[in-house]
């Protein structure tokens, strides 16, 4: 049996217990009587009439929806299904921003890994079987030749195409720390 100890689900759960007096279970029961269709909404709910932080109220969101069976392994073996190669860029990147500091939360999703703390300061994505795309959230810094402006809208403001672990350099981890700094 895998020592759940150490699995980050849990540990939230037990301190959505322990600092609330609510279990998970009652908190996606309170988000379904809601009513609340969006995932949105019902983060709002969450965090502003009840208080919570981002992350325990994207947690009850999920299981109030029954998305949260899948777990990390399994949605990171999907994005690189047949772009093995890039794992090692995501490694590369994922090891530095948990250095980034404590409050790093690495979000796996179904076609993405966002970097956030307050929120989101990167996302990497499997752009094709040779190139991870960086986004990052860096508002004001001017692009240069691997910085790339991305559309105004857009969920980054700029963006860096990666295709080998040394790609993730001096530089990438630099414009990684200010997009931190800046979260």
């Amino acid at each position: 049996m895998a020592d759940r100890s150490s699995d980050p689900v849990e540990t939230m759960k037990a301190n959505l217990l322990k600092n609330t007096g609510k279990s998970l279970a009652d908190w996606a029961r309170l988000v379904r009587a809601g009513g609340l269709e969006k995932h949105g909404d019902q983060m709002k709910l969450l965090k502003e009439t009840h208080g919570l932080g981002h992350g325990y109220a994207n947690l009850i969101c999920h299981t109030a929806k029954g998305t949260m069976a899948a777990p990390e392994d399994d949605l990171l073996a999907g994005q690189f299904k047949g772009k093995d190669a890039l794992i090692p860029v995501y490694e590369a990147l994922a090891a530095f921003a948990r250095t980034l500091g404590p409050d790093v939360e690495v979000s796996v999703k179904k076609t993405s890994v966002a970097f956030r703390r307050s929120k989101n300061f990167a996302v990497s994505t499997p752009a094709s079987k040779s190139r991870l795309d960086l986004g990052l959230n860096l508002k004001g810094t001017p692009a240069t030749g691997r910085l790339l402006e991305e559309k105004p809208g857009a969920m980054c403001t700029h963006k860096v195409k990666l295709d080998s672990p040394g790609d993730v350099d001096a530089e990438v981890k630099t414009w990684l720390k200010d997009a931190y700094g800046r979260a």
